[in-house]
């Protein structure tokens, strides 16, 4: 390569280069300049937002300045409101504190004026008595005397003119009515039901038992009927005595306790007590054994166990004339047989027609219809609604609503209606007695009661502590007339009061 063309590479070179400084130093201005406009473009945008934020700024202050006046104004008014409420109370309230000073002196002024017109009244009322006590020439002490004994000889005086005149109309009337009452048994003769109701007769080894048993001065047989409820009834007949009661629990624990005497041997009353309350106990477990064999022959499980014991004791029950706790499983079997081809619920028919009288267990110590007794005790052990319900409409007091008690009320219907179910007579008879012993134990002091000698007398035994000697002669008229007046029975009745205190000791 020449020089020539060396020099002209260089020069195009250097050529070149100028050029293209010149055109990137233009390039650069114009990239400069429009960077320029764009950032005075975004300060100005920039500084109108800032004036239109700030004038916003400014109205929102501004709107909020008023409406802090507006509250400040609005709590000012409502301040100067209560302000002007508490004068007004403030001035009621001084004007009720002056009306009380003005009652409360004009007060003061009636409570003196009562004041001295009480103790004028007293001077009277002493000079008035003064005066009769010098009239009647007695003493107030001495008038009241007089006057209590004078009210107390009328009361005698009339109570035995009650007395006489009872005894009088009742022989007037005692050969009409003996009368009607041999009539009337006549014809409703019932014998051999009522003894076996009534009476149970118990075998002797020999007749020199009925020495023992009588006891010196009648002290056995009184321990055991006391003990017992029972009545005991010796008489000629060789070889046996006979017990008689109505109710058949108390005749049985008899029964039972005087077999165990016969066979011990040993008769006196500390060994009645004991061998009777034995026998209750017993008896009580065989209760339970009858409920839980009648439970498991109908087929009835989970019942609890002292209503267990309840079905139990209507093995000791009649009405009508039935057992009742044959009645109750009879009235289950139909039950559950009806509902069977009814399509009800046979479970519950088969619980609620076993358990349909079992108020009749407890109907002599609990007032009211056994129904509604029975109810309250299926409550009482949670049974089912369905089962209180059937219970309490086996009546027909209460309309059935369900199926299930519309079949346990024909089941009792019908297991009633059936020939020889029912004995009117006897139902009536047990209840007469019922009703003696809850009238006699209605009295306070009472501590037990026994209708015996098939109702014609009422036994009553008192507590002594509470219950004197006068207020057993009172006690026994008081319960006489209320029999009287209550109750409805042929012939007469005897009310026997008894009073007995023991005194024991033991020598060591």
């Amino acid at each position: 390569m020449d020089t020539t063309t060396l020099i002209l590479i260089v020069f195009a070179l250097a050529i070149g280069l100028g050029i293209g400084y010149f055109l990137r130093k233009s390039k650069v201005e114009q990239l400069e300049k429009a960077q320029t406009e764009k950032s005075e473009h975004l300060l100005q945008e920039a500084n109108s937002k800032a004036k239109e934020m700030l004038l916003e700024a400014k109205n929102e202050a501004f709107k909020a300045l008023e409406e802090s006046k507006r509250e400040e104004e609005k709590k000012r008014e409502y301040i100067d409101k209560i302000e002007l409420k508490l004068i007004a109370k403030e001035e009621s309230l001084e004007q009720k504190l002056k009306s009380l000073e003005d009652s409360k002196v004009d007060l003061e002024k009636k409570t003196e004026s009562v004041k001295l017109l009480k103790e004028e009244a007293e001077r009277l009322k002493e000079m008035q008595q003064l005066e009769i006590e010098k009239i009647a020439q007695l003493s107030k002490e001495e008038a009241k005397a007089l006057l209590l004994k004078e009210v107390e000889e009328k009361s005698k005086e009339e109570l035995a003119r009650q007395i006489l005149k009872a005894e009088q109309e009742l022989k007037i009337e005692a050969k009409e009515r003996a009368k009607f009452i041999i009539a009337d048994a006549i014809q409703k003769y019932a014998a051999e039901t009522a003894t076996e109701s009534t009476a149970t007769v118990v075998a002797l080894p020999s007749d020199d038992m009925k020495g023992r048993i009588i006891g010196r001065e009648g002290r056995n047989i009184n321990a055991f009927e006391q003990a017992t409820g029972i009545d005991v009834i010796i008489d000629d007949t060789q070889g046996s005595i006979v017990i008689s009661g109505f109710d058949l629990v108390r005749r049985y624990v008899a029964k039972v306790a005087l077999e165990k005497l016969l066979q011990d041997g040993r008769i006196h009353p500390a060994r009645i007590e004991e061998v009777v309350e034995k026998t209750k106990e017993e008896v009580a477990q065989m209760v339970k054994e009858l409920g839980e064999k009648a439970a498991y022959d109908v087929g009835v499980a989970g019942l609890h166990p002292n209503l267990i014991k309840l079905l139990g004791r209507l093995k000791f029950r009649t009405s009508h004339g039935q057992n009742v706790l044959k009645h109750s499983m009879e009235v289950a079997f139909l039950a559950t047989a009806m509902a069977a081809e009814l399509g009800a619920d046979a479970s519950i028919c088969k619980k609620a027609g076993l358990l349909h009288d079992i108020g009749k267990a407890v109907d002599h110590e609990i007032q009211g219809h056994h129904a509604n007794i029975g109810r309250d005790i299926c409550k009482k052990f949670d049974l089912p609604e369905a089962i209180i319900h059937a219970v309490e409409a086996h009546e027909g007091e209460i309309e059935p609503k369900t199926l299930e008690a519309m079949i346990v009320n024909a089941a009792n219907a019908i297991a009633n209606a059936r020939p020889g179910a029912q004995r009117d007579n006897l139902d009536n008879y047990i209840k007469r007695l019922e009703e003696l012993e809850n009238t006699a134990n209605s009295f306070s002091g009472v501590e037990s009661t026994y209708a015996v000698q098939a109702g014609s007398e009422v036994r009553i035994f008192v507590k002594p502590l509470e219950i004197d000697d006068y207020d057993a002669v009172k006690l026994s008229y008081n319960v006489a007339r209320k029999i009287e007046r209550d109750l409805q029975y042929p012939g007469q009745i005897k009310v026997n009061v008894i009073r007995e205190t023991r005194a024991d000791d033991f020598a060591t």
